[in-house]
């Protein structure tokens, strides 16, 4: 299964781009954060309807996500939904066969960071109630919180920056206890350039100084010999870069 996550920062503005990387990478799952756009708004039609469906959660101007099932695989129109926690249309999911997918954009925390907390805390519970249950995740996008100092280049660390705090990291820790994996660091524990989002100025895209934000977690059963994640700093003109897993083993 291959598993697809990329902040857009504006469906509208890079409508060309995303149908061109889905007809060229055909995702089975395709998660988009900051979509900025309501449904009826939303100019990516090309795939929708005939080879995915699709679900289109947003406002004008500000957050929004997306969700996009490829019909190959799931030939079953899905019944999409939001978790009692979402706020600011940052979260849509669908369960398929035991396993739910979601695509999910977590508060920034500048302007607000308690509201951030409280979205962290909810998501916590909400995951690990579901896999207490016995169902499989595949929670992918923004968490705008880098895991650890090596998902921030050194030039922009710093213990008093949002998305850094001890207690976001904390959070996304007690996240992935629910029996979860953070697919890429998993695979790449030690490397220090996996970034996806970079400030837009002083050419940080292109110097690689940059926070890696964007995940693609699920459950260790899905996690399999073969696995593997990639990250796409040259793709796209967002401020954020792709990222794209391949669970071979997955159903």
């Amino acid at each position: 299964m291959k598993i697809a996550t990329w902040n857009v920062n504006g469906i509208r503005a890079r409508a060309a781009e995303v149908e061109a990387w889905l007809g060229r990478e055909e995702p089975d799952v395709v998660c988009l954060q900051e979509i900025k756009a309501p449904a009826d708004k939303v100019p990516v039609a090309l795939f929708c309807g005939t080879l995915y469906h699709c679900f289109w959660h947003g406002f004008k101007g500000y957050s929004g996500v997306a969700l996009l099932l490829r019909r190959a695989r799931f030939p079953e129109a899905p019944a999409f939904y939001h978790p009692p926690f979402d706020d600011e249309h940052r979260i849509v999911a669908a369960t398929v066969a035991g396993t739910t997918f979601a695509s999910v954009y977590v508060p920034n925390g500048g302007k607000d960071f308690a509201a951030k907390i409280r979205f962290l805390e909810a998501m916590e519970r909400w995951a690990g109630e579901l896999t207490a249950a016995g169902g499989r995740l595949v929670l992918c996008g923004d968490f705008n919180v880098a895991r650890s100092d090596l998902d921030v280049h050194p030039k922009e660390r710093g213990a008093e920056i949002v998305g850094q705090f001890p207690e976001e990291r904390a959070l996304i820790d007690r996240l992935l206890a629910h029996g979860l994996v953070d697919v890429q660091r998993t695979l790449e524990p030690t490397r220090d350039d996996l970034y996806t989002w970079w400030a837009p100025w002083r050419q940080r895209r292109e110097r690689n100084i940059g926070w890696r934000l964007d995940l693609v977690v699920v459950s260790s059963s899905l996690f399999t010999p073969g696995t593997t994640c990639t990250a796409y700093r040259e793709v796209g003109t967002s401020d954020h870069g792709p990222v794209i897993a391949l669970l071979p083993d997955a159903t």
